[in-house]
């Protein structure tokens, strides 16, 4: 709640034609008036302490001269001297509380920016004993009520915060603020505001990265060229697998070469990890960026979506400050961006938006919500209707009447990262983490992690990842381990069974899947290398995706996923002749696990005819089972047993 409007549209103006009007002042004392003319002669001019003296000697002539006290609150405001415009506002109240009552309204917004909620929902009360009062007053009082009597509850109610310096190895002499960090929690990287090179008076922003190893952080590096400049980079997101960046560059002319210098002030730009060096950045472009300002990132961890912040300035000098959503398309090009709903954005200010890697949970700072005053945080869940639910405050101490942002969530929700200078800090802000209480968790997910290599040379492959819901056969998640080192890393959110494909040219194809149905407190991540076979006679893989109900051999729905990798396959490699075979489990008879086997994939044989391959080019076979690849012994041996294969038998 603003105190300008008030001060500036229902006094200012007053005053600014106070000679050209002359209309009635709250005095008649002649000196008081040359003064209080002086003063707003200086005012004009922007020379505020000159026109605070003016102030004060006209009402040392007559302390109960209104206008006089008023031009120094807003003075005092425009000078952060919030404690003296609040005892000039409280005298205009006690000398006449009907000349000027929005100075209610001022008064308890001011007490409440300044965590003095008592006082300011005992204004806002006071306000409300006045006769006639507006409606537009009215509403403007019960609201600052609210906003009190939630912020006195909030304190009386703590959640819990017992905030821990990350240690030097993070945090430096200079500010550390808005960390990003990789799915899988063990690399982080973040803004530093470091001296300029050229004047070390001034600071410019920089990134930099630091890994987990053994449970410690190492060292804080600079992620160094092309990405850090001597101008300002910040706000950075860092995808789910740590191999996009996407950024915050502002006034950019021509430092990255041949690509767009730039939209407006601040737009967004991204570069992608080659083995360990980050590419040229690049300029996200139209429709992303504008003419406005467009910073504060986050990408979500299904590689699809982008959140960020817009600051929008109209033809009135108005600020609009509000979260928006693209998303990449088939094509490869953003969406036009569009706002986040009313339960998100308000009039107020929305900034420091972080999508968890969940998908379900989204993290923001707004002053328009109900809070402590300042920013607060707050999180919105996804309801069954993929719109987002009404934001939840943090709660205190974690929000205060002071701006709270930049805030991280780790991928388990045990734990949230954000920026502070408290004492007892390296300097400047510090990066600071917590125990996130409960209530406050994202959904839970896990990652897979690993390498893609070639089964017979070992060489560290480029491969390109589908991470399929095989419940609706709708692609999760698409993503490429990485060129040199073949790392990957994929974000499994609960509640979903996968299937995921790994493929590349000249080799045949992954397959593998993942149940993560049902509730879970904590979730084991999958470390798992891939090594692909590449085609030729005699190479097989496991059709890890191909589903039926025990003892039957129709396919049910979910191989459909499978089903249409194997067709893009064969049509993509028109020369390949396969042998499609089922396997058993040693659960039953010989021949009835002859003839289960040979019926299932006789099931994929005629799919696959149905849809176009010509059957010439494919048998089938069933083993029964002979060739078991682990022990009938346990369950899970005996559940890897049943399988589908493919072979290759002619190139």
């Amino acid at each position: 709640m603003s105190l300008k409007p008030f001060l500036l549209i229902a006094f200012i103006f007053l005053v600014s034609n106070a000679f050209a009007q002359n209309p009635e002042l709250h005095t008649k004392d002649k000196s008081a008036l040359n003064h209080f003319k002086r003063a707003n002669g200086f005012y004009r001019n922007y020379e505020l302490l000159e026109a605070e003296k003016e102030l004060k000697k006209a009402i040392r002539i007559d302390p109960e001269f209104l206008e006089a006290h008023l031009y120094l609150a807003d003075i005092y405001i425009q000078a952060k001297r919030e404690k003296e415009a609040m005892y000039k506002f409280q005298r205009v109240i006690e000398i006449d509380p009907t000349a000027f009552p929005n100075v209610f309204i001022d008064l308890g917004s001011l007490y409440f920016q300044n965590g003095e909620y008592q006082k300011s929902k005992d204004i806002y009360t006071q306000f409300t004993q006045i006769d006639s009062l507006s409606d537009n007053n009215s509403i403007l009082a019960a609201k600052g009520i609210e906003r009190a009597d939630f912020a006195l509850r909030a304190i009386k109610n703590p959640v819990p915060f017992e905030p821990k310096n990350m240690g030097q190895e993070i945090n430096s002499p200079y500010s550390e603020y808005f960390p990003s960090m990789t799915v899988d929690d063990q690399t982080i990287l973040f803004t530093r505001a470091v001296p300029y090179r050229y004047a070390a008076s001034n600071k410019q922003e920089d990134f930099f990265i630091s890994e987990k190893i053994d449970g410690q952080w190492s060292n804080a590096n600079g992620v160094g060229e092309p990405i850090n400049t001597d101008n300002n980079e910040g706000a950075p997101s860092l995808s789910a697998d740590g191999q996009i960046l996407i950024f915050t560059a502002c006034e950019r002319y021509g430092e990255y070469g041949d690509n767009r210098i730039g939209y407006g002030s601040c737009d967004l730009f991204f570069s992608v990890k080659n083995g360990n060096e980050w590419s040229q950045p690049k300029n996200i472009g139209q429709p992303v960026n504008s003419y406005h300002w467009e910073s504060q990132p986050s990408f979500s961890s299904d590689g699809k979506t982008l959140f960020f912040v817009r600051n929008i300035r109209n033809r009135t000098g108005e600020v609009e400050q509000d979260i928006y959503r693209t998303r990449i398309q088939n094509d490869g090009s953003w969406s036009v961006p569009q706002k986040l709903g009313p339960n998100i954005n308000t009039p107020g200010r929305e900034e420091s938006v972080f999508i968890h890697p969940d998908g379900q949970t989204l993290y923001f700072s707004s002053d328009g919500h109900t809070g402590m005053g300042g920013l607060d945080i707050f999180m919105s869940q996804k309801d069954e209707n993929g719109e987002w639910g009404k934001p939840i405050n943090l709660g205190y101490p974690i929000n205060t009447y002071n701006d709270e942002n930049s805030i991280l969530i780790s991928s388990d929700g045990k734990y949230a990262y954000f920026a502070s200078d408290r004492d007892g800090g390296y300097g400047g802000l510090d990066l600071y983490y917590f125990e996130l209480p409960d209530e406050f968790r994202p959904k839970p997910i896990t990652y897979l992690k690993g390498i893609v290599y070639d089964a017979e040379t070992k060489q560290k492959l480029r491969a390109a990842f589908e991470l399929i819901d095989v419940d609706n056969d709708s692609t999760i998640i698409t993503s490429f381990s990485n060129d040199v080192t073949g790392e990957f890393l994929v974000a499994l959110p609960s509640d979903k069974n996968y299937a995921l494909n790994v493929q590349r040219d000249g080799y045949l194809f992954y397959s593998d899947n993942f149940s993560l149905k049902g509730f879970f407190s904590k979730l084991e991540p999958f470390l798992k290398d891939i090594p692909l076979q590449p085609i030729k006679i005699g190479e097989r893989i496991v059709l890890r995706n191909i589903f039926f109900e025990l003892d039957k051999y129709e396919l049910q729905s979910e191989s459909i996923t499978e089903l249409t990798k194997i067709l893009d396959f064969l049509n993509k490699n028109k020369k390949l002749s396969v042998e499609l075979s089922g396997h058993t489990d040693d659960q039953g008879s010989d021949e009835y696990n002859q003839e289960l086997s040979e019926m299932r994939a006789k099931a994929v044989y005629e799919y696959l005819v149905l849809h176009g391959i010509d059957k010439n080019r494919m048998t089938f076979i069933g083993y029964g089972e002979e060739q078991p690849i682990e022990s009938n012994d346990n369950p899970e041996g005996r559940a890897n047993n049943r399988r589908t294969e493919m072979k290759i038998i002619g190139i």
